[in-house]
């Protein structure tokens, strides 16, 4: 039950982001108010599949209070873009990549405790590297203009939507063999004795 909730998380900010970055990459010349609620929107949702699921899982808090407090930034990174859209480019550029890299580290965090081993972690991981640098390149350059936005966090989006929907279909194909039911348990037993 656990496993598909979190693979549910996993698809649904995976498709998020794929959408955001195609858009953002299709349409580079977009301008700051549409940048701002082309985001607010990624944000949302991002924040949103988040919180969901940082509500439904049953065990480890730690992974609990990551997942809530990255859906309750995305949420309010989401709000203030849609209720602000016409802020400067330079404001945006900062709430983006403020946003950016405070969900890597925090992607980061949570793959590197993920108990499932190395061959679950690196998608994961990849999606908060990429977080971290969308983020440290906006804040190195924030005069950039709309268009090299649109193509850094464009980019960040495909990466992290696909590493999303890596480790979720990683999780899927982890899932553990069916065991036999008690009827054929006990009729194989009685077929060795």
């Amino acid at each position: 039950m656990l496993r598909r909730q979190l693979m549910r998380m996993l698809v649904a900010r995976g498709a998020v982001a794929l959408a955001f970055g195609v858009l953002a990459l299709v349409w580079p010349g977009v301008t700051a108010l549409a940048l701002a609620l082309l985001f607010g929107l990624y944000a949302l949702g991002d924040g949103l599949a988040l919180l969901t699921g940082s509500c439904r899982r049953e065990e480890d808090g730690t992974h609990r209070v990551a997942h809530a407090a990255g859906g309750v930034l995305g949420l309010a990174a989401g709000l203030v873009a849609i209720a602000w859209p016409g802020v400067t480019a330079l404001a945006l550029v900062t709430l983006i990549g403020a946003w950016a890299v405070t969900t890597g580290v925090a992607e980061i965090w949570a793959a590197a405790r993920f108990r499932r081993g190395p061959r679950h972690q690196w998608p994961l991981l990849l999606a908060g590297a990429a977080s971290v640098v969308a983020g440290v390149l906006l804040w190195a350059r924030p005069d950039v203009g709309a268009v090299a936005v649109a193509r850094v966090v464009g980019c960040y989006a495909l990466v992290s939507g696909a590493s999303l929907l890596a480790a979720a279909h990683r999780l899927r194909d982890a899932a553990p063999a069916a065991r036999p039911a008690c009827g054929a348990r006990h009729a194989h037993h009685a077929r060795r004795v």
